[in-house]
C-alpha cells in the first residue's frame, strides 16, 4: 500500500502533537514532521517528500492560505483552524477538507479518507484492465482518463487541455513537460512546445503539420527533424 507522507504546519504545540498522534494511528499515513511556521515548512518540503499538508490558517510570519497560494505545485492539503469563515476560500484553493478545531479522531478519519492515493489505485486497476490511466483534477473532481483515449494535449501555460476520443476535453493543472513525463512509454510525441500527440491518433502529416482527431496541429520548427524521424520509422 502506498503511504502518504504528512507534514503538520501548526504553531500550537498541543494541536501539533494531537495531529501527530492521529496521523500515527492511520496505516496509510506517515508522519514526516511538524513546523511552526510557513518558512520552516517550505525549507523542509525542499528536502523531503511531502504528500499531505495539515495546514493551520493562522500562522506567524505568513498566513496559511497565503503560504498555500505561494506553492507552485502544492501537495494535498487539509486545513486546520478554529475559524469557520475561511472555508469557502480554502475550497477555492482545492483543499481536500477543512477541519474545524477542536476535532476528534472520527472527524480526522473522515478527512484523510478523502485523500487521493493514485499510485496504489491506478497500479492495481491498470494491472487488471491492461489499460493504463490516471486521475486528473478538474474543478475539484478527480476524472479518470485512459491513456489510449487521449488524441492530443494542448498547453495552456499552467494548465493543459486533454483532447479525448469523441471530442471530450479535460482541463487540469499541469505543465506540458510534466505531463509528457507522466505519459512516457504511452507512445506520445511532442511536436510543438504547445502540443503533445498520441502516435496512434495521427491521421496524416506534412513537413509542418500533424492531423489528429480532425484537428490540424503545427509542428514546431525545433521539433520538425525529430517528428519526421519518428513518423518515418513507424510508417
Amino acid at each position: 500500500m502506498k503511504k502518504l507522507h504528512c507534514l503538520v504546519v501548526e504553531d500550537e504545540p498541543l494541536a501539533a502533537e494531537g495531529l501527530e498522534a492521529y496521523i500515527r494511528e492511520v496505516p496509510f499515513l506517515v508522519f514526516a514532521g511538524a513546523c511552526r511556521d510557513a518558512f520552516a515548512a517550505l525549507e523542509l518540503m525542499q528536502s523531503r517528500r511531502i504528500d499531505v499538508l495539515f495546514l493551520d490558517i493562522h500562522l506567524p510570519k505568513l498566513k496559511g492560505l497565503d503560504f498555500l497560494r505561494s506553492l507552485e505545485r502544492p501537495p494535498q492539503v487539509i486545513l486546520t483552524t478554529a475559524y469557520p469563515n475561511y472555508a469557502l476560500e480554502g475550497y477555492e484553493l482545492n483543499v481536500v477538507d477543512y477541519l474545524l478545531k477542536p476535532f476528534g479522531l472520527p472527524r480526522f478519519l473522515a478527512a484523510v479518507n478523502k485523500l487521493h492515493r493514485p499510485a496504489e489505485a491506478e497500479a492495481t486497476a491498470a494491472a487488471v484492465s491492461g489499460r493504463p490511466f490516471h486521475f486528473f483534477n478538474e474543478n475539484k473532481r478527480m476524472v479518470k482518463v485512459y491513456y489510449d483515449e487521449i488524441a492530443y494535449v494542448e498547453s495552456l501555460k499552467e494548465y493543459v487541455r486533454l483532447h479525448l476520443d469523441g471530442g471530450q476535453t479535460v482541463v487540469t493543472r499541469y505543465q506540458l513537460g510534466e505531463l509528457e513525463k507522466l505519459l512516457e512509454g504511452g507512445d506520445f510525441l511532442r511536436i510543438h512546445r504547445s502540443y503533445l500527440v498520441a502516435l496512434a491518433k495521427i491521421a496524416s502529416y506534412t513537413a509542418t503539420t500533424v492531423e489528429a482527431a480532425g484537428k490540424e496541429l503545427p509542428i514546431g520548427r525545433a521539433y520538425q527533424e525529430e517528428v519526421r524521424r519518428v513518423l518515418e520509422k513507424i510508417g
